[in-house]
């Protein structure tokens, strides 16, 4: 079973930036591929961004291509969402999860079904 923890939302105006982080533990975090998703109230949790186990492929949801960055360091069992240009759109519980274990390297899945581990979410607030 993995462990997730995320940390670094909070507030801020429309145009600025945020860094999210998501830290595991329980398992060797290279062996899974990480994603972000969002959700925000009176909507269905949507994918945000993903990555592969090595970091070599990366993929993101329209919305946020060219303003959100993922990126992993796996020596720090961490993966962050530099969030940068944000909009009142933006705003939501930010969640990261895992998926399956020893998926091929090029694994970046956007459906919520392919992850098996979540965090707890953060909450991302953006003032108009």
């Amino acid at each position: 079973q993995v462990q997730l923890v995320e940390s670094g939302g909070g507030l801020v105006q429309a145009g600025g930036s945020l860094s999210l982080s998501c830290t595991a533990s329980g398992r060797t975090f290279s062996d899974y591929a990480m994603g972000w998703f969002r959700q925000a109230p009176g909507k269905e949790r949507e994918f945000v961004a993903t990555i592969s186990r090595n970091g070599a492929n990366t993929y993101y949801a329209d919305s946020v291509k060219g303003r959100f960055t993922i990126a992993r360091v796996n020596a720090k069992n961490t993966v962050y969402l530099q969030m940068n240009s944000l909009k009142p759109e933006d705003a939501a519980v930010y969640y990261c999860a895992t998926t399956p274990t020893h998926m091929t390297t090029t694994y970046v899945p956007i459906n919520s079904k392919h992850y098996t581990n979540w965090g707890q979410g953060t909450q991302v607030t953006v003032s108009s």
